[in-house]
């Protein structure tokens, strides 16, 4: 369930748009078309249900059909772009990530945990002419990419643990982090550090290095960090990216 800022009486609550919502999340890659049957079980409702909800989404231009397969419309896209243009956090973090990646001379990204996914949310541009790294609204495996360790890096154990044990650590290399125990590892290893490196996690040949971003009250609420290729050493890396990094962080801090 997601964060709130107040509690909420459940008299208040549409149950509707929550499941209308759970079928359009049941679409991903490994299912980009799906029967109503399928919606029905992969959103956790009745097959009847999710027909309405698949019709419906289809006369309001969110979804198509040709009588048996639903698939997305590309109006799907306007629910995350609402986001990525109203929410304070990626507007108030763009310049300073900018500043960070003329001064280390990489693309800098601002992402933020949604449950076991890391979210890319803001993109500098890069002085680069070929640039790494994902766009805004990017979604990926947390336990694969350098925000997903600083973010966790700043929670408590018995939270840690509790993540862990509902996460499936799917692996996406030959080096990836298959098991919980040594995930928690690389976590603790960032929180001792005070920032994040995973190297060929997700892709072959590319190292992440990433730092918890915190507002003024502690409290974390996003990551800001790079991708590149393992064309450096670590203590080479570390030495050139950590200064620039840092300043976005602190300086990004005051404004939070």
């Amino acid at each position: 369930m997601a964060a709130s800022a107040f509690a909420i009486d459940r008299k208040d609550l549409i149950e509707g748009l929550g499941k209308g919502l759970r079928v359009i999340e049941a679409f991903d890659e490994e299912h980009p078309r799906l029967t109503p049957a399928e919606a029905a079980q992969r959103a956790g409702i009745t097959r009847t249900a999710a027909r309405r909800y698949l019709l419906s989404l289809c006369h309001f231009g969110y979804a198509a059909t040709d009588g048996k397969l639903f698939w997305l419309m590309p109006r799907v896209l306007r629910l995350g772009q609402s986001y990525l243009e109203a929410a304070r956090l990626p507007r108030l973090a763009q310049p300073f990530i900018q500043r960070a990646a003329y001064a280390s001379g990489e693309t800098v990204n601002l992402s933020v945990l949604d449950g076991h996914e890391i979210v890319y949310v803001a993109r500098s541009g890069s002085p680069r002419l070929v640039t790494i790294g994902f766009q805004p609204g990017a979604r990926v495996p947390a336990h694969v990419v350098t925000p997903g360790l600083a973010i966790l890096s700043t929670f408590d154990d018995a939270a840690l643990d509790e993540w862990i044990a509902a996460h499936e650590f799917a692996s996406f290399t030959a080096q990836g982090i298959t098991t919980g125990a040594r995930f928690r590892k690389s976590v603790q290893a960032a929180r001792a550090l005070g920032y994040g490196i995973a190297e060929q996690q997700l892709d072959s040949g590319l190292r992440g290095f990433a730092l918890p971003l915190k507002n003024r009250k502690g409290q974390c609420v996003g990551a800001i960090g790079t991708t590149l290729p393992l064309t450096e050493s670590t203590e080479s890396m570390v030495a050139r990216l950590l200064p620039p990094l840092q300043e976005a962080v602190q300086a990004l801090r005051q404004v939070l």
